[in-house]
């Protein structure tokens, strides 16, 4: 079986609130000290086998693969998972910026909040990267309803005589 489907089976197989806590919070830690070894050093590029690296990282091999899951996204390509086993060869180079935005999606304050970031992107870009993330989670309504339109309701009735008499 392949680790990616140990590391799936593994997160179905959660069965109460106390285990997904826990399960997450083990994660959590070896995913923050991957990433702090990753920044710190500045190398945008991961490479070998999943066995070595998760060695390197101080991992397992399944932890490991959930790792590259969750980071998949944030590389130049993206990586095929589905059958990797700790033989499997990874060669993926990071695009830091997209990275820091992915970890202002997943709201991993834990991690896009590293000092380590000083080393890779200057605060003034980070700064930018956060508002532009910011403004892009805006909803905006262009399309107001007029009094005398009809109201979206579906009633039939003007606007005004409908839902706008509120």
């Amino acid at each position: 079986m392949s680790l990616y489907k140990e590391w799936t089976e593994d997160l179905e197989n959660i069965k109460t609130q106390e285990d997904y806590t826990e399960f997450w919070k083990k994660y959590m830690v070896k995913e923050t000290d991957i990433y702090k070894k990753i920044l710190s050093e500045n190398t945008p590029v991961i490479s070998g086998s999943i066995k070595e690296l998760s060695e390197k990282f101080g991992s397992t091999a399944k932890q490991f693969v959930g790792f590259l899951d969750g980071a998949n996204t944030s590389f130049k390509e993206e990586l095929k998972l589905e059958d990797a086993t700790e033989e499997t060869v990874i060669n993926a180079e990071f695009d830091f910026e997209k990275l820091l935005w992915n970890m202002h999606e997943a709201k991993a304050e834990w991690l896009y909040g590293l000092k380590e970031w000083d080393n890779i992107i200057p605060e003034e870009r980070r700064k930018e990267i956060r508002k532009d993330f910011n403004r892009s989670k805006q909803v905006i309504n262009e399309s107001k309803v007029g009094r005398n339109d009809p109201c979206p309701c579906g009633s039939g009735k003007k606007y005004k005589k409908c839902c706008g008499n509120k």
